[in-house]
């Protein structure tokens, strides 16, 4: 009968070695099985993690693509319940960093780095809309940054009131908001077309502009006032 106690030390030296590993040459530098092996080591322990990981890349794809996976994907290539939530929980964690990285009351927004401050919010989020609004001063510091609604997006669903209400709070001069299309590319519908018309209308009512409403999808980032289609909504 193999001895368990030594399977579980040699087990356990791999696991030092791995730790040991990433400490010398970081994420950066090694394969992504391995990567994922190792995030894996703190949510299944005493079992290899190295033929699960290889199991959700083949199945999967990327890195990106197993992150991202619905938890009842994670489940069926034989995750637990509790592993497949710590993966998704590693993915808010990144969105969270970013956008807590980049909150600074002295950030400027202008055209050049307003991606930068809006992509980072939609990292992860493919199953379901998402709209969030920043807030400037006269300028172009930004005052607040937050998610205003989630889940599927629309004229009578947008809670505009919530957004003159922030806006009011925070003094602001000028909006810009964002929202995602999860399955489909970064162009306008007539429904994001109604709602930039109307939150425009509303916001003008107490004094603050909209500047912008970008619509994001997966790769891109793409701004409605930037295009002359939509150039009488900002500048009408």
């Amino acid at each position: 009968m193999p001895d368990r106690n030594m399977n579980n030390h040699l087990h356990d030296g791999h696991r030092d070695r791995m730790r040991e590993k990433f400490l010398k040459i970081g994420f950066e530098n090694m394969e992504d099985h391995e990567i994922l092996e190792m995030m894996l080591f703190y949510c299944i322990p005493r079992k290899d993690t190295n033929e699960t990981a290889h199991i959700l890349l083949n199945s999967l794809g990327t890195l990106v693509d197993v992150f991202e996976a619905p938890i009842d994907s994670l489940e069926s290539y034989g995750l637990s319940h509790n592993a497949a939530i710590y993966i998704k929980m590693m993915m808010a964690f990144c969105r969270k960093y970013y956008v807590d990285k980049m909150k600074n009351k002295s950030f400027n927004l202008h055209e050049g780095n307003i991606k930068e401050r809006i992509y980072p919010q939609f990292i992860g989020i493919n199953d379901h809309e998402r709209l969030i609004v920043l807030l400037l001063d006269t300028h172009g510091r930004e005052l607040y940054s937050g998610v205003v609604n989630e889940g599927t997006l629309s004229s009578a669903t947008i809670d505009i009131k919530k957004i003159q209400e922030v806006s009011l709070k925070y003094h602001a001069w000028g909006a810009i908001i964002a929202h995602n299309h999860p399955s489909g590319l970064p162009v306008p519908s007539k429904s994001d077309i109604e709602v930039t018309r109307l939150l425009r209308e509303k916001l003008a009512a107490i004094n603050v502009q909209l500047l912008d409403h970008f619509i994001v999808c997966e790769h891109d980032c793409v701004s409605m006032a930037m295009d002359e289609q939509y150039e009488d909504i900002f500048y009408g």
